[in-house]
């Protein structure tokens, strides 16, 4: 346990405490009245209620859009299952950045639905919550659908056997075991879009701000590194108490149930009334989640003679130092190398969690792996350039900034991920082979490595995916001659002109290819216990 904590310490908890106590120290004195004086602002104010309630409309909606995903990819067997699982994962792997331009371009004016049947969401609410929902689908389906398709449905069918009706059934046998798994998607939900940066950064104008939107402004724009030290501290404690009531969650899907193999819960789809429901969800997908992507492809080539993608290899010295087409290889080692980085450190948090004599010190780090998720990537990597700038952590100008801060994302996937698999160990294994005369690196070589070997090879294309498209913090640390693929997305974006929007879009499409490969490995992997996702 003391590597992963002493990974997050300096990583993680050193340079968000800096970059606080940069902004609410005055000659080493807190200043902790500035607290009131920031949210006696009525523009503040109207940022916090903003943010709280489009993360409990998004939240709502997402679980009435996903629920039916989840059930037909849990019980229903049918052609092109593991390619419709991995077509649903591939938004939440997506750069917000990217994400929220492919739905300003699809609703926004001079849009495509816009053009073609002159519906427009211009930059409003909507928009934003339809993107939101894009994002998190897939939370939802993996979540709840990875416990629904474990639930033994015999117990459902001995109340229908006993006269319960159909949705009686449900209601009283399936819903209470469900409900933790629901609970838990839901406040992960919940805690992504309550944080979202992106997609309101793009889509919201000068209008609607989150919290994290707001972070970035003060720290970036106005410069006022008091305010966005308070309002770091705001989140920081919504988070702390959003990651609290998801443990409790989990805990309770763990030991509350009893679970079969989903290989034999799924089946065939019998009669009109799930047939149907499969077709419903199936064009749920296209239009809500292959729509966006679509028009990400189609913005890529726009008008076939301008060459966006020819134009992606030629250095034009504007925007990059060098051409925008070596972001590719450049994600690529980073993303590489953060993967590396998560699996050692979310390894290791994993086999401590999972000790018998573990405290709760102890299992209360699982709650704290998780907060790299919820708290403020923006404030992490200016952070990283704040406190990281002496010896011996001088990397302040080192690449070595990019993959660590994509790591520290990739951890909580590979912990989530491997928990499961590692519980589900039989702990006289390693008993019988301590009595044996094998050390405990050898026992977990021996008996716990090849059970969790595939679990351990899905949190690395996890890991692999979200490094790829993290943005918050590596827009503050990628270097002009380093950019990585998001950052270099961000940078067309923020020209004008053709050229640059069509060369964002074709390298958008190419980050969308990357981790839609990796996603189907992974499906060729995945077994319905490696883990939550």
């Amino acid at each position: 346990m003391a590597v992963p904590v002493a990974f997050f310490a300096v990583f993680f908890a050193y340079p968000v405490t800096a970059i606080v106590a940069r902004g609410l120290k005055v000659d080493g004195v807190w200043q902790f009245g500035r607290i009131g004086d920031v949210l006696a602002q009525s523009d503040i104010r109207q940022v916090l209620w903003f943010t709280t309630w489009q993360a409990l409309v998004s939240t709502a909606l997402t679980l009435l859009i996903a629920l039916p995903g989840a059930y037909v990819l849990a019980r229903f067997d049918f052609p092109g299952r593991q390619l419709l699982r991995a077509v649903v994962t591939v938004p939440f792997v997506l750069p917000t950045v990217v994400v929220g331009t492919a739905f300003m371009a699809l609703v926004g004016r001079g849009g495509l639905l816009d053009e073609w049947w002159g519906l427009r969401l211009d930059t409003t609410v909507w928009a934003i919550l339809l993107a939101h929902v894009f994002f998190n689908y897939a939370v939802v389906v993996r979540t709840v659908g990875g416990l629904w398709g474990q639930l033994d449905p015999r117990q459902e069918e001995a109340a229908r056997m006993l006269g319960a009706s159909r949705f009686t059934a449900w209601r009283t046998v399936t819903l209470p075991a469900l409900a933790p798994a629901v609970a838990a998607a839901a406040l992960m939900v919940f805690l992504f879009t309550f944080t979202s940066f992106g997609v309101v950064q793009i889509l919201g104008g000068p209008t609607f701000a989150t919290l994290e939107v707001e972070i970035y402004r003060q720290t970036s724009e106005i410069f006022d590194l008091s305010t966005a030290a308070v309002l770091t501290m705001i989140q920081f404690v919504a988070v702390g108490a959003i990651l609290a009531l998801h443990a409790w969650t989990v805990r309770r899907r763990e030991t509350a149930l009893r679970l079969v193999d989903a290989s034999v819960t799924a089946r065939r789809p019998r009669g009109a009334g799930q047939w149907a429901l499969l077709a419903g969800v199936v064009a749920t997908v296209a239009v809500l989640l292959l729509l966006p992507l679509a028009v990400l492809v189609e913005r890529s080539f726009g008008d076939v003679g301008s060459g966006y993608y020819r134009a992606l290899t030629r250095d034009d010295g504007g925007v990059f130092l060098v051409a925008p087409i070596e972001a590719v290889g450049n994600s690529l080692q980073y993303a590489a190398l953060a993967t590396v980085i998560a699996v050692v450190i979310g390894s290791l948090a994993s086999v401590a969690l999972t000790r018998r004599d573990a405290g709760r010190l102890v299992r209360g780090f699982d709650a704290l792996l998780m907060l790299p998720l919820g708290v403020s990537a923006v404030t992490v990597g200016f952070g990283f350039l704040i406190a990281l700038d002496e010896p011996p952590l001088d990397l302040r100008s080192s690449w070595i900034l990019v993959p660590l801060a994509q790591a520290l994302v990739g951890v909580p996937f590979v912990v989530r991920t491997m928990l499961p698999v590692l519980r589900a160990v039989d702990v006289r294994l390693r008993e019988a082979a301590a009595v044996l005369g094998a050390s405990p690196w050898r026992a977990w070589r021996e008996v716990d490595l090849p059970m969790v070997r595939r679990a351990m090879l899905i949190a690395a294309g996890f890991a692999f995916a979200v490094s790829l498209g993290e943005f918050g913090a590596t827009v503050f640390i990628a270097r002009p001659d380093h950019p990585t693929l998001p950052v270099a997305v961000a940078r067309l974006l923020s020209r004008p002109g053709d050229l640059n929007y069509g060369q964002a879009m074709a390298l958008s499409t190419i980050l969308m290819i990357v981790c839609a490969v990796a996603l189907l490995a992974l499906e060729r992997l995945r077994t319905d216990r490696s883990g939550e996702f």
